[in-house]
């Protein structure tokens, strides 16, 4: 694969990290549910700015915009909320480590699914090493700290479920455009989201320029421009290669989250991510398929 394309999958596993850091920003001077709504609604903005710049056709039917609205709600409205209201209570590096979960999430829901992919030994063995760090990570929380953290991180696992089914509702969609799934179920989720935050949290009132450039960043690049760099990286370095942005998320959350926000790495963390991302390594399979087709001494 060309160096340019790994380049890619790099900056956005960086920058969906880097999104739990900007949550914590954005909490500083709004609610969960206004973070929410900014996020997905700059998204839809800049998607629907590219899909006008671009002068796709805009022709669907009614039954694709109804599985928008769904895939809108479980893509994007539903977990950008837990993130950050989750993130009242656990850090940035915590939620980017639970996030990385998203593949087993899809491997358990795929195996149940109508039509999905079954389980395999070897993704059955990722599946419980994803588990398994899990407890490693909400172990300390169990025991004592800060208070509702438990509570926090096991909301927080949620968002993964979210992702898991999003992934396998995608399959409805055939022969449309990606960046047009993108912009209408960016456009649902905005809906979806605006009545529920104006009436909890009310109108945002944003006095920090910070929180401004968060909102713009978390918006505009890191949904709205992210999802079409992925959509357009897809056909080109295919599903399997594009997949390791999920080992480097969590690594940029965590990183960013002690650089910038002062959080603690505990040896919880360290463990907790090491048997996710094991979990994720077989549920992958490449490396294990490379041994099995290594030649004999």
């Amino acid at each position: 694969m060309h160096l340019r394309y790994w380049g890619l999958i790099i900056l956005l596993g960086l920058g969906w990290g880097s999104s739990m850091v900007f949550n914590e920003v954005l909490l500083r001077e709004l609610g969960p549910l206004q973070v929410a709504l900014g996020r997905v609604g700059f998204g839809a903005l800049g998607c629907w700015l590219w899909v006008a710049a671009t002068r796709r056709r805009l022709r669907v039917t009614a039954l694709f915009l109804r599985d928008a609205a769904v895939f809108g709600v479980l893509q994007f409205a539903a977990p950008l909320t837990i993130f950050p209201m989750a993130q009242q209570v656990i850090t940035s590096g915590e939620a980017g480590i639970i996030n990385a979960l998203t593949p087993v999430m899809v491997v358990i829901i795929s195996h149940v699914w109508p039509g999905g992919e079954r389980a395999s030994v070897l993704k059955s063995l990722g599946v419980a090493c994803g588990f398994a760090g899990i407890v490693v990570l909400v172990l300390p929380a169990s025991q004592g700290g800060v208070q509702g953290a438990f509570a926090a991180l096991l909301f927080c696992m949620l968002a993964p479920v979210c992702y898991g089914i999003a992934v396998n509702w995608f399959r409805r969609f055939h022969g449309v455009d990606a960046t047009l799934i993108t912009a209408w179920s960016l456009l649902a989720g905005t809906i979806a989201l605006a009545p529920v935050a104006l009436t909890l949290e009310g109108v945002p009132r944003i006095a920090r320029a910070e929180t401004w450039a968060a909102l713009l960043i978390i918006g505009f690049v890191l949904t709205g421009a992210a999802f079409i760099l992925l959509f357009w990286l897809l056909p080109r370095v295919g599903a399997t290669r594009t997949s390791t942005i999920t080992f480097i998320a969590p690594l940029s959350a965590v990183a960013l989250g002690i650089l910038f926000l002062n959080e603690r790495l505990l040896p919880a963390h360290l463990i907790g991510m090491a048997a996710i991302f094991a979990g994720l390594m077989l549920i992958d399979g490449r490396l294990f398929d490379r041994w099995g087709r290594a030649p004999a001494a």
